[in-house]
């Protein structure tokens, strides 16, 4: 007696659009496969349909264990909104199991979105949301402190498209781009370069100085920002110098609303604040005398301002 038995191996996700659209609308897997041969896809590919059927089968697990993963920073469907999706179903012609999936991390108890008119969840940027999910867990990022429930899955899935794009391999070389969004280790090592806005003393002061005299008279907590000014720059460098350790990867959001966040919300600073001191605490460093980084100064703080004004809520 024998039997068949499909092995991949493969060490980034790759995602067909066309076979997680059919996912997505609910198809199992030999409708899937059926659809994928009336389109065409032997004849542009020079396949079997053997090659096919197994590759099929290979993407509707990488996206069962991706909807498995939505616990990471989303939450699990209530019975409230497993009711509301079967009405969705009924009131759209929309398929039960198409529903349950088309309803992303993002969009959790919103049914109010579907449309008899379109029978699509209005959601485009689910795909890019299933992308942070890979990423955080790939990172194992902490996202369940209790100091971070105030910020939403959209928040999270915001700052890793912000840390993918300014931070990953792709971010400078678009044709390297490595399809799971790792960072790469280089860039994380040179991070600890950057210390030397802080440990260096001169400067330091040198920094506060061009710091302070650009906002003068434009931001309304600027006698906090003076006397808080050193504590704020070295809590911001200090949290890309550690990303090389596991741990602290894991901490990085912990720490932004720890050491930043926090001490900013209990000074009143506004949005409009932080947002003026990041633009003004970035560019100051290309006026230091003998600062010799500011192009990864620039890029790292690109992700780290982003992350931070998309945060800065209640």
């Amino acid at each position: 007696m024998s039997s068949d038995l499909d092995v991949f191996v493969g060490n980034t996700t790759l995602i067909d659009e066309e076979v997680y659209r059919l996912w997505l609308d609910g198809h199992s897997v030999a409708e899937a496969v059926a659809r994928r041969l009336r389109g065409g896809v032997l004849e542009r590919e020079g396949t079997s349909v053997a090659v096919l059927q197994s590759d099929t089968r290979d993407h509707y697990r990488t996206f069962q264990m991706l909807e498995r993963l939505l616990h990471l920073l989303g939450k699990k469907l209530s019975k409230g909104t497993k009711k509301e999706l079967d009405e969705v179903s009924a009131r759209t012609g929309v398929g039960i199991r198409s529903c349950r999936r088309q309803v992303g991390p993002g969009n959790w108890e919103k049914p109010q979105k579907w449309t008899g008119k379109t029978q699509k969840w209005v959601g485009e940027t689910q795909k890019m949301d299933y992308a942070a999910i890979v990423f955080f867990a790939n990172s194992r990022f902490e996202t369940g402190k209790r100091r971070l429930q105030f910020l939403s899955f959209g928040d999270f899935a915001a700052c890793a498209q912000s840390m993918m794009g300014h931070w990953s391999q792709g971010a400078l070389a678009p044709e390297a781009a490595e399809p799971d969004g790792d960072l790469p280790k280089s860039f994380l090592q040179d991070l600890k370069e950057l210390k030397v806005l802080v440990t260096d003393k001169d400067l330091l002061d040198q920094h506060k100085s061009l710091v302070c005299s650009a906002l003068r008279g434009k931001i309304s907590v600027y006698n906090e920002l003076e006397a808080n000014f050193k504590a704020l720059s070295r809590a911001l460098v200090n949290v890309g110098g550690k990303l090389t350790h596991a741990r602290d990867v894991r901490d990085f959001f912990v720490d932004l609303v720890e050491k930043v966040i926090e001490p900013c919300r209990s000074d009143k600073w506004s949005p409009g604040d932080l947002r003026l001191f990041l633009t003004q605490y970035t560019a100051a460093p290309r006026n230091l005398p003998g600062f010799r980084h500011q192009a990864l100064w620039e890029r790292y703080m690109a992700a780290i301002t982003a992350c931070l004004l998309r945060m800065y809520h209640d």
